[in-house]
């Protein structure tokens, strides 16, 4: 007689291996996931320590580092009148031939060769909007690609156009800042961090209450800011030429991934979202000063990336207390202060 041999599965034992795997993946993708982000991580890392070096550069080249913008006039016909801060490192980052191509003396938006350029090196690999560009026409510069690296332009004051003062970072409009002015140690002074493209954001309606720096508390920061604007919209960092703050900068008013919510429905953006805030653009007023809460934000879990002006990068928790991110934004306060490594 012959013995019948079983090949292959009961459908029980098929269901025990497929739940197995589904185990062994569920298990798996969080760590591959884990893997891929620590390697972003790491690229931004780099991108940031690449903008540093090319500021190096320009300030050995030209005795000052790069000014965020230069006004010979101001009014409205000026507000894309200037290149940003990326735009004149383009020569110290292996752009030459970029910069060949245009004009730093003629508006960023009337010159073709940037229209749907996109430098690699400033966009963070973990932002999903770094590769979306944004279309600006009828400028000849569009589209434009958003830029996820903003300067650092210290707490609160952007530009004063009677004074032609700036704040307290690093960059400003007009600017002559040496290695010298960097009083507080180029080790302990941010010089760049992360920032969200695409980021909501209102402008050009004055400041609630005094003009003074707000306190290190969120709180009194959202008071000074309107409930509504006639100008709000997701174009944050949507345009990596242009020299104005909340298209190339950030300031440490706020703590890194810390939220300003929009009181009220306003013009592009609902109420409640995440916003930042410029009270006026620089450049579109001789006697109407400029003052900003741009936050510093990342894709990255719990951090934002940075780099010290001495070259230095680093990653800040979010649970930074804001008394020391604001320390570490200034250049010359004298502050007392310990960033842990």
């Amino acid at each position: 007689m012959r013995k019948d041999v079983r090949r292959g599965f009961t459908l029980i034992e098929l269901l025990v291996v497929i739940a197995i795997i589904g185990i062994l993946m569920g298990l798996l993708l969080p760590a591959v996931q884990a893997v891929r982000e620590a390697a972003r991580r790491t690229q931004c890392l780099n991108n940031l320590r690449q903008l540093a070096l090319a500021v190096h550069n320009y300030e050995s080249a030209r005795r000052h580092f790069p000014p965020s913008a230069e006004f010979a006039g101001y009014g409205p016909i000026n507000t894309n009148s200037s290149w940003s801060i990326h735009g004149r490192l383009l020569p110290y980052l292996e752009q030459n031939n970029v910069y060949d191509n245009v004009n730093l003396n003629v508006a960023w938006d009337d010159q073709v060769a940037i229209s749907g350029l996109k430098i690699p090196i400033y966009s963070c690999p973990s932002d999903p909007h770094a590769d979306t560009p944004r279309d600006v026409s009828p400028k000849l510069a569009s589209p434009l690609f958003p830029t996820t690296y903003g300067f650092n332009f210290g707490t609160w004051l952007i530009f004063d156009p009677v004074q032609n003062r700036i704040g307290d970072g690093m960059f400003g409009p007009n600017a002559r800042i040496k290695m010298r002015d960097v009083l507080d140690g180029t080790s302990q002074t941010l010089l760049a961090a992360d920032v969200k493209a695409r980021q909501p954001y209102g402008r050009n309606v004055p400041v609630v209450g005094s003009t003074n720096p707000p306190l290190p508390d969120p709180a009194d920061v959202a008071s000074r800011v309107p409930a509504s604007f006639t100008w709000c919209r997701p174009n944050g960092h949507t345009e990596w030429p242009d020299g104005r703050v909340h298209h190339q900068g950030f300031t440490t008013t706020m703590g890194p991934n810390q939220k300003l919510l929009l009181a009220s429905n306003s013009d592009q953006v609902v109420a409640g979202t995440d916003i930042d805030y410029t009270s006026q653009q620089e450049g579109s007023s001789g006697t109407v000063a400029t003052y900003a809460i741009i936050t510093s934000r990342s894709y990255h879990p719990g951090v934002v990336n940075v780099v010290m002006v001495d070259g230095s990068t680093r990653s800040v928790p979010n649970t930074i207390e804001l008394a020391v991110w604001r320390a570490i934004g200034t250049r010359a306060s004298r502050e007392i202060h310990q960033l842990a490594d």
